[in-house]
Protein backbone atom coordinates (compact mmCIF):
# COMPACT_ATOMS: atom_id res chain seq x y z
CA UNK A 1 0.00 0.00 0.00
CA UNK A 2 2.80 2.47 0.72
CA UNK A 3 4.14 2.23 -2.81
CA UNK A 4 0.84 3.59 -4.17
CA UNK A 5 0.45 6.30 -1.54
CA UNK A 6 0.85 9.79 -3.00
CA UNK A 7 2.28 11.26 0.19
CA UNK A 8 5.05 8.67 0.44
CA UNK A 9 7.66 11.39 -0.13
CA UNK A 10 6.52 13.00 3.12
CA UNK A 11 8.29 10.19 4.99
CA UNK A 12 11.58 11.81 4.03
CA UNK A 13 10.89 14.81 6.28
CA UNK A 14 9.62 12.88 9.31
CA UNK A 15 12.06 12.55 12.19
CA UNK A 16 10.10 10.44 14.65
CA UNK A 17 7.49 7.69 14.74
CA UNK A 18 4.66 9.97 15.86
CA UNK A 19 5.11 12.27 12.86
CA UNK A 20 5.42 9.31 10.50
CA UNK A 21 2.04 8.05 11.67
CA UNK A 22 0.33 11.46 11.68
CA UNK A 23 1.56 12.60 8.25
CA UNK A 24 1.70 9.37 6.26
CA UNK A 25 0.57 6.10 7.77
CA UNK A 26 -2.78 7.24 9.17
CA UNK A 27 -4.39 6.92 5.70
CA UNK A 28 -2.93 3.54 4.82
CA UNK A 29 -3.91 -0.05 5.69
CA UNK A 30 -1.00 0.00 8.15
CA UNK A 31 -2.80 2.52 10.36
CA UNK A 32 -4.32 0.00 12.84
CA UNK A 33 -0.86 -1.42 13.54
CA UNK A 34 0.95 1.90 13.52
CA UNK A 35 -1.55 3.52 15.88
CA UNK A 36 -0.61 1.08 18.61
CA UNK A 37 3.14 1.56 18.31
CA UNK A 38 3.85 4.95 16.69
CA UNK A 39 3.31 7.19 19.71
CA UNK A 40 6.99 7.82 20.36
CA UNK A 41 7.98 11.45 19.76
CA UNK A 42 11.70 10.72 20.10
CA UNK A 43 13.84 11.12 17.00
CA UNK A 44 14.52 8.07 14.88
CA UNK A 45 17.67 6.15 15.77
CA UNK A 46 19.06 2.95 14.32
CA UNK A 47 17.85 1.02 17.37
CA UNK A 48 14.29 2.33 17.63
CA UNK A 49 13.76 2.00 13.87
CA UNK A 50 14.60 -1.70 14.19
CA UNK A 51 12.31 -1.99 17.21
CA UNK A 52 9.44 -0.37 15.29
CA UNK A 53 10.04 -2.57 12.26
CA UNK A 54 10.07 -5.75 14.34
CA UNK A 55 7.06 -4.67 16.39
CA UNK A 56 4.98 -4.11 13.26
CA UNK A 57 6.13 -7.39 11.75
CA UNK A 58 5.20 -9.18 14.96
CA UNK A 59 1.67 -7.71 14.78
CA UNK A 60 1.41 -8.73 11.13
CA UNK A 61 2.50 -12.31 11.84
CA UNK A 62 0.12 -12.70 14.78
CA UNK A 63 -2.83 -11.43 12.72
CA UNK A 64 -1.87 -13.56 9.72
CA UNK A 65 -1.55 -16.68 11.90
CA UNK A 66 -4.93 -16.03 13.54
CA UNK A 67 -6.53 -15.51 10.12
CA UNK A 68 -5.11 -18.79 8.77
CA UNK A 69 -6.33 -20.65 11.85
CA UNK A 70 -9.82 -19.22 11.33
CA UNK A 71 -9.82 -20.57 7.77
CA UNK A 72 -9.27 -24.05 9.19
CA UNK A 73 -8.70 -27.26 7.25
CA UNK A 74 -5.53 -27.93 5.29
CA UNK A 75 -4.79 -24.21 4.95
CA UNK A 76 -4.56 -23.84 8.72
CA UNK A 77 -2.34 -26.92 8.95
CA UNK A 78 0.06 -25.92 6.16
CA UNK A 79 0.26 -22.20 6.96
CA UNK A 80 0.34 -22.89 10.68
CA UNK A 81 3.58 -24.86 10.40
CA UNK A 82 5.20 -22.29 8.11
CA UNK A 83 4.22 -19.30 10.26
CA UNK A 84 5.19 -21.00 13.52
CA UNK A 85 8.65 -21.54 12.06
CA UNK A 86 8.80 -17.89 10.97
CA UNK A 87 7.86 -16.76 14.47
CA UNK A 88 10.52 -19.02 16.01
CA UNK A 89 13.19 -17.90 13.54
CA UNK A 90 12.44 -14.27 14.35
CA UNK A 91 12.68 -14.96 18.07
CA UNK A 92 16.06 -16.65 17.68
CA UNK A 93 17.44 -13.95 15.35
CA UNK A 94 16.17 -11.10 17.53
CA UNK A 95 17.80 -12.67 20.58
CA UNK A 96 21.15 -13.23 18.85
CA UNK A 97 21.20 -9.78 17.21
CA UNK A 98 20.29 -7.99 20.44
CA UNK A 99 23.10 -9.50 22.50
CA UNK A 100 25.55 -6.82 23.68
CA UNK A 101 23.28 -4.01 22.47
CA UNK A 102 21.28 -1.30 24.24
CA UNK A 103 18.06 -3.30 23.87
CA UNK A 104 16.96 -4.57 27.27
CA UNK A 105 15.62 -8.05 27.98
CA UNK A 106 12.20 -6.52 28.60
CA UNK A 107 12.28 -4.68 25.29
CA UNK A 108 13.41 -7.83 23.52
CA UNK A 109 10.57 -9.85 25.05
CA UNK A 110 7.99 -7.45 23.57
CA UNK A 111 9.20 -8.34 20.06
CA UNK A 112 8.49 -12.07 20.34
CA UNK A 113 5.31 -13.46 18.79
CA UNK A 114 2.69 -15.10 21.00
CA UNK A 115 2.71 -18.34 18.99
CA UNK A 116 5.22 -20.79 17.58
CA UNK A 117 6.79 -24.10 18.56
CA UNK A 118 9.07 -22.26 20.99
CA UNK A 119 6.14 -20.52 22.67
CA UNK A 120 5.94 -20.27 25.64
CA UNK A 121 8.72 -22.32 27.32
CA UNK A 122 11.40 -21.76 24.70
CA UNK A 123 10.54 -18.07 24.44
CA UNK A 124 10.91 -17.69 28.21
CA UNK A 125 14.41 -19.17 27.98
CA UNK A 126 15.31 -16.88 25.08
CA UNK A 127 14.19 -13.88 27.13
CA UNK A 128 16.83 -14.75 29.75
CA UNK A 129 19.62 -15.58 27.27
CA UNK A 130 22.76 -13.47 27.65
CA UNK A 131 25.08 -15.11 25.12
CA UNK A 132 25.07 -17.35 22.05
CA UNK A 133 25.52 -20.52 24.11
CA UNK A 134 22.43 -19.65 26.15
CA UNK A 135 20.43 -19.18 22.93
CA UNK A 136 21.54 -22.59 21.73
CA UNK A 137 20.64 -24.15 25.08
CA UNK A 138 17.20 -22.51 24.94
CA UNK A 139 16.30 -24.29 21.68
CA UNK A 140 18.03 -27.57 22.53
CA UNK A 141 14.78 -29.36 23.52
CA UNK A 142 13.34 -28.72 20.04
CA UNK A 143 14.75 -31.31 17.57
CA UNK A 144 14.32 -29.24 14.42
CA UNK A 145 16.20 -26.24 15.83
CA UNK A 146 18.80 -28.35 17.60
CA UNK A 147 19.66 -29.90 14.24
CA UNK A 148 19.88 -26.50 12.53
CA UNK A 149 22.28 -25.19 15.17
CA UNK A 150 24.40 -28.33 14.84
CA UNK A 151 24.57 -27.97 11.06
CA UNK A 152 25.63 -24.34 11.35
CA UNK A 153 28.27 -25.21 13.96
CA UNK A 154 29.95 -28.04 12.07
CA UNK A 155 29.65 -26.66 8.55
CA UNK A 156 32.30 -24.32 7.20
CA UNK A 157 30.11 -23.19 4.31
CA UNK A 158 26.71 -22.61 5.95
CA UNK A 159 25.68 -20.05 8.53
CA UNK A 160 22.70 -20.38 10.85
CA UNK A 161 20.78 -18.09 8.50
CA UNK A 162 21.52 -20.43 5.59
CA UNK A 163 20.20 -23.35 7.63
CA UNK A 164 17.04 -21.39 8.37
CA UNK A 165 16.55 -20.67 4.67
CA UNK A 166 17.01 -24.35 3.80
CA UNK A 167 14.42 -25.38 6.40
CA UNK A 168 12.02 -22.71 5.13
CA UNK A 169 12.39 -24.05 1.58
CA UNK A 170 11.63 -27.54 2.86
CA UNK A 171 8.42 -26.40 4.58
CA UNK A 172 7.24 -24.45 1.54
CA UNK A 173 7.87 -27.41 -0.77
CA UNK A 174 5.81 -29.64 1.52
CA UNK A 175 2.80 -27.36 1.13
CA UNK A 176 2.45 -28.50 -2.51
CA UNK A 177 1.78 -32.05 -1.33
CA UNK A 178 -1.65 -31.13 0.07
CA UNK A 179 -4.66 -30.27 -2.07
CA UNK A 180 -7.50 -27.77 -1.69
CA UNK A 181 -5.68 -25.23 0.45
CA UNK A 182 -4.36 -21.70 -0.01
CA UNK A 183 -0.90 -22.25 1.46
CA UNK A 184 0.52 -23.08 -1.98
CA UNK A 185 0.17 -19.45 -3.07
CA UNK A 186 2.17 -18.21 -0.09
CA UNK A 187 4.75 -20.96 -0.58
CA UNK A 188 5.11 -20.15 -4.28
CA UNK A 189 5.88 -16.53 -3.41
CA UNK A 190 8.41 -17.49 -0.71
CA UNK A 191 10.17 -19.93 -3.05
CA UNK A 192 10.36 -17.20 -5.69
CA UNK A 193 11.96 -14.92 -3.10
CA UNK A 194 14.56 -17.59 -2.39
CA UNK A 195 15.14 -18.00 -6.11
CA UNK A 196 15.84 -14.25 -6.34
CA UNK A 197 18.28 -14.48 -3.42
CA UNK A 198 20.05 -17.32 -5.22
CA UNK A 199 20.36 -15.30 -8.42
CA UNK A 200 21.73 -12.32 -6.50
CA UNK A 201 24.22 -14.59 -4.70
CA UNK A 202 25.46 -16.07 -7.97
CA UNK A 203 25.73 -12.62 -9.57
CA UNK A 204 27.68 -11.28 -6.58
CA UNK A 205 30.06 -14.23 -6.67
CA UNK A 206 30.74 -13.60 -10.35
CA UNK A 207 31.20 -9.84 -9.92
CA UNK A 208 33.59 -10.33 -6.98
CA UNK A 209 35.50 -13.13 -8.69
CA UNK A 210 34.45 -15.68 -6.05
CA UNK A 211 33.31 -18.37 -8.48
CA UNK A 212 34.37 -21.14 -6.10
CA UNK A 213 31.52 -20.07 -3.77
CA UNK A 214 28.78 -20.01 -6.40
CA UNK A 215 27.52 -23.45 -5.37
CA UNK A 216 26.79 -22.22 -1.84
CA UNK A 217 23.32 -20.96 -2.77
CA UNK A 218 20.20 -22.50 -1.22
CA UNK A 219 18.89 -25.27 -3.52
CA UNK A 220 15.13 -25.29 -4.10
CA UNK A 221 14.40 -28.40 -6.16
Amino acid sequence: PLGKFQSLATLAITTNAKDAYRLVLVDTPLAPYAQMHFNDAHDFTELNIEVIRNTLYKAYLEDFYAYCQRLGGSTAEVMGEILRFEADRRAINITINSLDTELTKEGRAELYCNFGDLYPEGIARLERAENHDAVRAAVEPYPQYRQLFQEATYSQEKSLEDCFFEYEVKLNKLSFEQQFQYGVFYSYLKLKEQEIRNIVWIAECISQDQKARISQYIPIW
